[in-house]
Formats: structure tokens, C-alpha cells, sequence
């Protein structure tokens, strides 16, 4: 283990990153638990047209990934996400949008050993409590730990080692579903179902279903590799390869199994309408859709994926969420002990962080839907600031020679930030209420170690340049509560509230472009990263 004297002298992240293993770490992170229990999720939400919703959903998360690919490429660090927030908002910003990054990562290794251990519940009826939607019994939360300490572990090794079996894992990944997609299709007997019950879905489930279902979630891995960015030999051009090539990757494979997974069901299974789909083996979805079929051997080879798929996308939130933490201690955004790096020059105690505090992720939602919904609206969130610094880096440094230009970013940058906005909307008020809660309390004990523990100035906090926050996350708490999903007041109706979120969410914009730093400060801000890569 190195010393804390010698990690001055040698705090860099290794640079052995190519893009077969940065395009292969987003895309292990986006083929996870989602496709083992999305399709099935949202086929009872939105019933056939589900599969619009997974292609709604990719054309989303490809605007937002757009915005992301050029910034990446002006950002090519380790923990990227961080060091955007400070050129466009500076260092409050910077240091308030570190953690709510980090609350947007460190809950993802925790629901995916949750599916793990859903998926084994189907033999080894020990993890899951009977008559629950998936809550954990103290054997299920035990194991979970277990595993989550398996990927801190694996993700004390060197990058490129780390990257090499995660590439081996992304392979099985890619191939399983494929060999899923065909098999059912071909196995399917039902091949009218998308007719059945009618009357049982509607369209508003079409859009509920992108968080609801864990459509979004499982399209967010593609951060990956922009998280790794300081740990690629040629990140201009790697990582917007990586970022791009990922989402379309993974949508392929979602929709065709979406498609395969509707095609398997047979008419009995919607005998109560397809928000009551309901078949043997339902815990495990795609194994006991496979079973059903009489495809035993399908079934096992999913039983094995079940592993596998969650496994690897664990493993690399690990790494990204450490990351993020390096990048905060970086910037001054967290302690100076999270820059600290072992001999393969790992930040071993952000990876520590990181597993301790997914631990206790899964006590407050012991179940994979309840921790989709929080994880996709949190993310998304976080995601809002990225088409904003795009626009903001855009005005104020015009020239700045940019290695991937987005082409239409006037265009591009706010669908980008109004579609994020919609997906936290569609969460529904019940998991923002407690999302906004969170951060309204986390943003206090903040302030208040700022100003009355650290004494520092409060003319340092950036009041000037965070002050939109509260009409962004206010309004969207006053809108979600006010609209009719997930326990809202009912008041905006489906299709009102898709105009009025919009048009909130120009509003926004306005105030945050206007919130923004000027060109001399984003320069001197960029300039001070620099001279600490």
C-alpha cells in the first residue's frame, strides 16, 4: 500500500484504458439487472406498447449522451461529471453536484446483488421474505454485502486488468441476450398476444413505464466511460466513441427483447389483463418464460446470467462511483483521503466508500423496483446539468477546440434537459417527495458546515451561481405533486403535464444559462484543472 507522502508525488490514475474497454464498461453497465426484469416490468405497465417505451427511452438517453460525448471529450478525467459542474457553475455547483452524483452511484451495486439474489430465490428460497414484492430476508441482505464486497475487492486491481475481465463478462453479456431473443422468438407459439386485452394498458403507461419499469435505468451505464476518461491513452476520440456506441448497442438489444419477450407469452397469462401478468417462475422472468416453453436448457444458461449480467454491471458502478469520489477529493469537494491510491495506483478508500455505503442502500429499499425508481430519478437528475454546461461552455468559450462537436446543440441541448426533466416527472411524486426531501436536507448540513464549522466566506459559496436550483427541484416537487402519477394530486392531466413540465423546464434553462459563470471564470476554471491533470 503506498504512503500518503509518496501519493503527492504519485497521485495519477494509470492511463491504460483503450476503446474496446471503455466502449465494454458502458455497455456491461447498461446490460445489467435491467434486462432480466425490465421487459417484464414493462409489459405490465404499458403492455405491447412497451416496446415503445424502451425506444422512447433510447431516443432520451442518446440526446442526453450526445451532450455528455462533448463535454467528455473536453474532460478527460477520471470523474468527468464533477469537473463539468465546476466550468459551468463553479466550485458550489461543483462540490453540491459531486454528491448528488454520488447518491446517484453508489445505490446501483446494491440493486444489482439484489436481482442476483432475486433471480437464486427461484431455488434457493432463502433471500426473499413469501408474500413480498421482493423484500430481503436477512440471509438475502447478508449475501448481498457479501457480493458488493466482491466488486470493492475486484476493484482494487489494476484499470487494465479490471477492464480485461469486464471485457470477458461483456462478451457473455451481449451473447446470452441475443441467444435469448432468438430462441424465444423462434420457441413462440403466441405470436398474436400483442391483440390480447386491450383494454388493460394505455398510452400514459407508455411514458410511466420509462422509470417505473427500469427502462431509463438500464440505459444510464453509459456514463462509464466518461468516469474513466482520466484512465484512457486517447480520450478525445475513445470516449465519444464509447459513450455513442454503447446506447445504441444496448437499445438494439432491449427492444428485440422487449419484442421476444411479449411474443413468449401465451393467452393464459393475461387471463386478468396484462397488469396482471402473471406465470410460473414470474421471479425470474426470462427463465420462467423459458421453462414454460419447455427450453430447460435456456433456462439454466439465464439461471448463470442472472450472475453474471448484474455481477459486471456492479462491478463497474464500483469503479465509477470510487471515481467520482477521487474526483471530489480533487477539486475539494470531499476529503484529500479519497485521492489516496494503493500500488496499482487504485483510490483504494473510495472504493471503501463506496461498498460501506451501498451496504446501507439496502436497507430503505429492500426491493429492485423501489430502488430503480430512486436511482432513475436521482441519475436523470444529475444528468440535467450536462446539456446545460454544454450550452454554457458554448457561450463562453466559443474558440475552445473541441475533439467531438455535437452537431444542432442548440437544439439538441435543451430536448435533452426537458426530456430529463419529463423522466423525473414520470417517476412519479411518491419517490421524489423523498428524493427532494433528501436533498433539501443534505443541502442544509451542507450550508451550515460551510459557513458555521468551516467558517468559510459566504461570498465562496456561490449563492449567485446556484440560486436556479431552488426553482428547478421546487418546481418539479410542485409539479410531480400536482400531476397524477405515483400518488399525485391528480390536478394536471396526462398530456397537460407533459406541456407544463416542458415549458417549467425552459424556464430553467434561462435561469441557469443566465446563473452561469462568465467567460473569464469558466477560462481561469478550466485553466485550474488543467494544471492538476
Amino acid at each position: 500500500m503506498s504512503t500518503p507522502s509518496s501519493l503527492t508525488l504519485e497521485g495519477k490514475l494509470r492511463r491504460d484504458a483503450g476503446i474496446v474497454g471503455l466502449l465494454f464498461a458502458s455497455t456491461t453497465s447498461m446490460i445489467g439487472s435491467g434486462w432480466l426484469f425490465g421487459a417484464y416490468h414493462a409489459s405490465r405497465i404499458a403492455g405491447p406498447l412497451s416496446i415503445g417505451s424502451w425506444i422512447i427511452g433510447a431516443v432520451i438517453i442518446m440526446l442526453i449522451a450526445l451532450c455528455f460525448a462533448e463535454l467528455a471529450a473536453l474532460f478527460p478525467r477520471s470523474g468527468a461529471l464533477v469537473h463539468m459542474s465546476h466550468a459551468s457553475h463553479g466550485e458550489g455547483l461543483g462540490q453540491l453536484w459531486c454528491w448528488l452524483l454520488f447518491l446517484a452511484y453508489v445505490p446501483v451495486p446494491a440493486v444489482e446483488a439484489e436481482a442476483i439474489v432475486t433471480y437464486a430465490n427461484n431455488y434457493l428460497p432463502w433471500f426473499i421474505r413469501p408474500g413480498t414484492s421482493g423484500l430481503l430476508t436477512l440471509t438475502g441482505f447478508v449475501t448481498c454485502a457479501a457480493l458488493l464486497g466482491i466488486t470493492a475487492l475486484l476493484n482494487l486491481m489494476v484499470v487494465r486488468w479490471l477492464l480485461n475481465v469486464n471485457s470477458t463478462i461483456t462478451w457473455w453479456k451481449v451473447l446470452v441476450p441475443l441467444v435469448t431473443i432468438v430462441t424465444l422468438m423462434t420457441a413462440s407459439t403466441h405470436w398474436d398476444v400483442m391483440h390480447a386485452s386491450p383494454d388493460s394498458y394505455s398510452l400514459s403507461g407508455m411514458f410511466t413505464a420509462l422509470p417505473a419499469a427500469g427502462i431509463v435505468f438500464s440505459y444510464l451505464g453509459f456514463r462509464t466511460a466518461i468516469d474513466l476518461g482520466g484512465e484512457s491513452a486517447n480520450p478525445h476520440r475513445t470516449i465519444p466513441l464509447a459513450v455513442i456506441g454503447a446506447v445504441v448497442l444496448a437499445a438494439v438489444i432491449y427492444i428485440l427483447l422487449q419484442v421476444a419477450f411479449i411474443m413468449a407469452l401465451s393467452p393464459g397469462d393475461l387471463a386478468h389483463g396484462w397488469s396482471h401478468l402473471s406465470f410460473k417462475g414470474e421471479m425470474g422472468p426470462f427463465a420462467g418464460l423459458a421453462a414454460t416453453l419447455g427450453l430447460g436448457w435456456m433456462a439454466t444458461l439465464l439461471y448463470i446470467d442472472a450472475y453474471v449480467s448484474p455481477g459486471g454491471t456492479g462491478l463497474m458502478y464500483v469503479t465509477g462511483g470510487s471515481r467520482v469520489l477521487f474526483a471530489a477529493g480533487e477539486m475539494n469537494a470531499g476529503p484529500q483521503a479519497l485521492t489516496r491510491l494503493n500500488r496499482f495506483r487504485i483510490p483504494w478508500v473510495a472504493v471503501l466508500v463506496m461498498w460501506v455505503v451501498g451496504v446501507l442502500f439496502l436497507l430503505p429499499f429492500p426491493a429492485w423496483q423501489q430502488m430503480v425508481s430512486y436511482i432513475t430519478s436521482v441519475t436523470v437528475l444529475t444528468y440535467g446539468l450536462g446539456p446545460i454546461a454544454l450550452m454554457v461552455l458554448r457561450r463562453n468559450l466559443p474558440d475552445l477546440k473541441r475533439p467531438f462537436r455535437m452537431w444542432g446543440a442548440g437544439i439538441v441541448a435543451p430536448l435533452a434537459f426537458i426530456c430529463s426533466n419529463l423522466i423525473i416527472y414520470w417517476t412519479g411524486f411518491k419517490t421524489n417527495n423523498f428524493l427532494f426531501s433528501l436533498l433539501a436536507i443534505g443541502f442544509v448540513l451542507y450550508a451550515f458546515h460551510y459557513h458555521f464549522i468551516a467558517r468559510r466566506a459566504a461570498d465562496d459559496f456561490g449563492w449567485p451561481h446556484i440560486a436556479w436550483l431552488l426553482p428547478w427541484f421546487g418546481g418539479l416537487w410542485l409539479l410531480s405533486w400536482l400531476g397524477g402519477i405515483g400518488g399525485g394530486r391528480g390536478v394536471i392531466g396526462f398530456g397537460w403535464d407533459i406541456l407544463v413540465v416542458s415549458i417549467w423546464s425552459v424556464v430553467v434553462l434561462l435561469l441557469a444559462l443566465r446563473s452561469a459563470l462568465g467567460s473569464s471564470e469558466t477560462s481561469a476554471m478550466m485553466a485550474r484543472m488543467d494544471s492538476t491533470s
